[in-house]
């Protein structure tokens, strides 16, 4: 199957950068999209940014409104690895972090229930 393991995360103030990695193992040509969520304590898990890509090109890169201008998904191929790189970090960005994985190719697809494959997610906490 699929193996995602996170990384990069950490404790940061407010206005800082941050870079997680994905790294992908196994099955990873079944992959098309791979994507980014947070949950906060108490909160449901939300979408943070997806990307997709055939071959050596980028097909799409999305983002949640709330990160927009702020943060960036991109790839490497050559090392199966996603990242995000996080600026401007808000004390709202705290959250644990997941990468995540589709086998199906869908522009528009933000609901965590239909990516098959998860990481162990990685803490992100900003503070004031």
């Amino acid at each position: 199957q699929v193996q995602l393991v996170e990384s990069g995360g950490g404790l940061v103030q407010a206005g800082a950068s941050v870079r997680l990695s994905c790294a992908a193992s196994g099955r990873t040509f079944s992959i098309y999209v791979m994507g980014w969520f947070r949950q906060a304590p108490g909160k449901e898990r939300e979408f943070v940014a997806h990307i997709s890509w055939t071959g050596d090109r980028t097909i799409f890169a999305d983002y949640a409104d709330s990160v927009k201008g702020r943060f960036t998904i991109s790839r490497d191929n050559a090392k199966n690895t996603v990242f995000l790189q996080m600026n401007s970090l808000k004390p709202e960005d705290t959250a644990v972090y997941y990468c995540a994985a589709r086998t199906g190719l869908r522009n528009g697809v933000t609901n965590p229930r239909e990516y098959d494959y998860w990481g162990q997610g990685t803490q992100v906490t900003v503070s004031s």
